[in-house]
């Protein structure tokens, strides 16, 4: 289990399936965003175990955490990149 801090939220990896990198808010400016799992609960599912116990939200991060979460998700002892930049150009 890791966890990564980007200002005052604590994301747990495990749960990040998914990472978009190359956003923009409305009003342009570069973000990146993450679905972070939030508990839905009801008083039944306290007694019994529900296929879906999670909502996921996207968190938008911009500025510094946006960089710095970019960088995170790019670095090759994070994440293998299956398509290296050199070969994606050549890619129609």
């Amino acid at each position: 289990m890791t966890f990564i801090k980007i200002q005052n939220v604590v994301i747990n990896i495990s749960y990040v399936a998914v990472v978009r990198l190359d956003n923009q808010t409305v009003s342009g400016e570069k973000s990146v965003s993450v679905p972070l799992p939030t508990p839905q609960f009801s008083s039944l599912q306290w007694d019994t175990i529900a296929q879906n116990l999670y909502d996921y939200k996207w968190i938008e991060f911009t500025g510094q955490a946006a960089i710095t979460l970019q960088d995170y998700f790019t670095s090759f002892n994070n994440v293998i990149d299956l398509l290296p930049q050199s070969q994606q150009s050549s890619v129609v």
